[in-house]
């Protein structure tokens, strides 16, 4: 089996509120094609201009070379050695962001080569389903205001959610007692026995990370996620010493080596690389690996399409404690209807797909009609 193309499929929303955090106005699908007519897509979480620009940049000399000519004429099976081929190939511009982003894409759809051309899901061709459903938690971008919060809690609750995380949006922008107030309204709509995560945005030093940490503990916040900068190292270190609710992050980093530093030198409790972006399946399971060995968790980004969300679902059912995952319930047509065989949700948790390789294909028809040109 040889690779025969690498197709990027730019798919984007009439407008886009570039203010919004918001992940699923745009995307970039990748579709990689062999010879014997199987074929892998993945995705990637990144500026889709950029990364694409990364995958068909002709050769410019021996180590700075776009990644669709790295990759003609290769056999998938050998994913290693070509996410080193790709990595050594970009060398002279990459070896983090748009490059690895880029890869990760890729990386994606090799497997999904691997388990199709096999007959079996990715998450067996990854080393072995530990787990056949995996808790799924409902992500929702932080409405306007604590009402449309309260109602939004309800009707996921009622869908059969058991865990729920509001993100960016008014949180820690506004005060610290709206803050408090969101939490503590959001807990008495999902009771006691369901999970309530707070996802801060990047928006406060540590100190007063440290204070909210300690709010938050009275209604039982399950995780903080990325309340700092994502380079500050040391204030994760002393806020996850401080602090007895999970520290949560690391969706922002690519690469092996920054998911080190972050266990290393910020202490984070929860790691949560995006595999559209930190390097794809076959990083994230290195990184998977190096959370076990320090007895941490790994929880996957995933506010994207159905492409993404299937991927982490078989990596997350792959890995020794995978035992819940990020489902966005993002209204946007890319993330509702991408995929045309999207995965099972029941009594909340999601199914793992029965199909070969990541179990999903896309529909051509929502495809066609936002992709750009």
């Amino acid at each position: 089996m040889k690779i025969t193309d690498v197709e990027v499929l730019y798919l984007k929303l009439p407008q886009i509120d570039a203010t919004r955090c918001d992940g699923t106005q745009d995307t970039l699908i990748v579709r990689v094609r062999t010879d014997e007519g199987i074929d892998g897509i993945g995705e990637i979480d990144s500026v889709p201009v950029v990364a694409r620009s990364v995958i068909f940049a002709p050769p410019s000399h021996a180590i700075a070379t776009g990644l669709k000519d790295l990759l003609i004429g290769e056999d998938p099976f050998d994913v290693e050695r070509l996410w080193d081929k790709m990595y050594m190939g970009a060398l002279y511009y990459g070896r983090s962001g748009p490059v690895l982003h880029a890869m990760s894409g890729i990386d994606i759809a090799l497997w999904d080569i691997i388990g199709k051309a096999s007959g079996r899901p990715a998450a067996q061709m990854l080393g072995g389903i530990y787990r056949q459903e995996i808790k799924a938690y409902a992500s929702l971008l932080m409405p306007d205001t604590i009402a449309e919060a309260a109602k939004l809690a309800e009707t996921y609750m009622n869908h059969g959610y058991k865990a729920i995380k509001f993100g960016w949006g008014p949180i820690g922008r506004v005060s610290k007692a709206f803050d408090i107030e969101l939490v503590r309204t959001i807990r008495s709509v999902i009771g006691e026995e369901n999970e309530l995560m707070i996802d801060v945005g990047h928006v406060w030093d540590v100190k007063h990370a440290i204070r909210m940490a300690q709010e938050f503990e009275r209604y039982g916040v399950h995780w903080m996620e990325e309340p700092l900068p994502p380079d500050d190292l040391a204030g994760y270190m002393q806020l996850s010493q401080a602090a007895d609710i999970y520290i949560a992050a690391g969706e922002q980093e690519s690469g092996r080596r920054a998911f080190d530093r972050l266990l290393r030198e910020g202490g984070v409790d929860i790691l949560q690389p995006d595999l559209g972006r930190c390097g794809g399946l076959t990083e994230a399971r290195k990184i998977a690996y190096m959370a076990y060995d320090h007895n941490r968790r790994v929880v996957p980004h995933a506010f994207k399409t159905g492409v993404l969300v299937a991927a982490s679902t078989q990596f997350v059912a792959s890995i020794p404690r995978g035992d819940l995952i990020e489902y966005t319930r993002s209204e946007s047509p890319l993330a509702r209807h991408v995929v045309a065989n999207p995965l099972t949700f029941k009594d909340g948790f999601i199914q793992l797909p029965k199909g070969p390789g990541l179990g999903i294909e896309l529909d051509e028809k929502v495809v066609k009609k936002y992709l750009v040109h």
